[in-house]
């Protein structure tokens, strides 16, 4: 009854079109009056769950990658991609995905890189003969790898989520080969397209000419450096490298790329201010929904009717994925980590799943979940960017559902994707 009655409280609050993050704090006070708790105590983990040192990594990554987005990194890394691969046949949809790969390693955000790689690139492959629906297609679904690699706010949010056991130095380095994989099976199946629809080829680029884009783009892709190089060496944590990333962004942009104007600067960081502002409201509320759920005992009552299901550890694998998948359609990605991440972790620490390689099956499962409808951020953004219909997008995207399906399963199945890195780094 107790399960019924908090986590009732708040499908019902999300049905009736209330924020998740409201629907959050206020079936977490339903559920404290059910219990007879003291609403006293639940403002403490209101406030305790946003007093967190480790929390500072979210606004300096989201602020490093808004500085990016709109400081002109986009395009020079898309400049500098087609130096790489724009020469093969179908090199504007692998231009695209090696600069969402570049950008997404920066920024962190899918729907940053959607926006920023699709505006310049979904027009210059509509220009050069590619559907407009395929280009947004292989826009959206690129920039899932976004998610995984280093600086994810994601990853940042399953560690807080996860009690702090899991590192976020674990999970960045863990996002590595898995973001590379799913790029690298894009690429694939772009090139299998791109052969079956003869899409065109591009130009090499004079040497002289590469090399001037390689150095402009060199600029911003130090950030990467600088974040990775910072917490594999020790010199400063994953939320010290966030600021230093913001100093770098913002040294780069304004007095190197000097494409971005000082006046504009109040407006960036207002929109980046109420972007965090949501995350933090999210973050506290989740925290008190978190606590309830413990008083209640459902993540141990959950773990015993996943156990009862089956003892097969790939099996309640299986079942979690398909759950993820589900609900990963109808919510975002934000809350659905700081929710379930309390909820499952037993159930994974119960059948020997390490933490980190589950951090990794949630992220993807989640981040294809980002471009599925009905709620999917995202899609949207990239339709929107992309000039086209949901509908359209969608039946364009049908292809890379499948492969992001297998990267799924590789992700799932092969832990050693996940795991090897951090088991040599760290």
């Amino acid at each position: 009854m107790d399960a019924f009655v908090l986590l009732g409280s708040f499908i019902a609050l999300i049905l009736i079109g209330m924020p998740v993050a409201y629907a959050l704090g206020l079936s977490a006070l339903i559920g404290a009056w059910w219990i007879d708790i003291p609403f006293d105590a639940l403002m403490i983990q209101v406030a305790g769950g946003v007093n967190k040192f480790s929390l500072l990594a979210i606004p300096f990554f989201v602020l490093a990658g808004a500085i990016m987005a709109e400081g002109g990194m986009s395009r020079r890394l898309v400049a500098f991609a087609g130096v790489l691969v724009g020469f093969v046949r179908g090199g504007l949809s692998l231009v695209n995905i090696v600069a969402s790969t570049f950008f997404g390693a920066i920024s962190g955000s899918s729907v940053a890189d959607t926006a920023s790689v699709g505006s310049v690139l979904i027009p210059e492959m509509e220009r050069a003969g590619y559907p407009r629906e395929f280009s947004t297609a292989v826009t959206v679904s690129g920039s899932v790898q976004a998610l995984l690699t280093p600086p994810s706010h994601n990853s940042v949010l399953y560690s807080l989520a996860a009690g702090g056991t899991v590192s976020i130095a674990s999970l960045f380095m863990a996002g590595i080969l898995p973001g590379l994989l799913l790029s690298a099976v894009m690429m694939g199946l772009c090139m299998i397209f791109a052969r079956k629809r003869n899409y065109p080829k591009g130009e090499v680029i004079p040497l002289r000419t590469a090399l001037k884009i390689a150095g402009e783009a060199l600029w911003g892709m130090m950030a990467m450096v600088i974040i990775l190089g910072g917490i594999l060496s020790g010199i400063f944590t994953a939320t010290e490298s966030a600021a230093i990333a913001v100093l770098w962004s913002f040294f780069v942009t304004m007095f190197i790329y000097r494409d971005y104007k000082w006046r504009d600067l109040p407006k960036l960081m207002h929109r980046a201010v109420r972007t965090i502002s949501i995350v933090m409201i999210l973050i506290g509320f989740a925290a008190s929904f978190g606590y309830i759920l413990t008083l209640m005992e459902i993540p141990m009552k959950i773990t015993t009717a996943f156990l009862t299901l089956s003892d097969n550890r790939y099996v309640i694998l299986m079942c979690i994925n398909v759950m993820l998948l589900l609900l990963g359609t109808v919510m975002d990605m934000a809350p659905l980590i700081l929710i379930l991440t309390p909820i499952l972790l037993p159930v994974i620490i119960g059948i020997g799943v390490d933490p980190v390689h589950f951090g990794m099956i949630m992220l993807v499962n989640l981040g294809i979940g980002l471009i599925t409808p009905p709620v999917g951020a995202v899609l949207f953004v990239g339709a929107a960017v992309g000039k086209v219909t949901i509908e359209n997008t969608v039946k364009a995207l049908l292809p890379f559902y499948a492969a992001l399906l297998m990267v799924l399963i590789l992700v799932t199945y092969v832990p050693a994707i996940s795991l090897w890195l951090p088991s040599i780094v760290l």
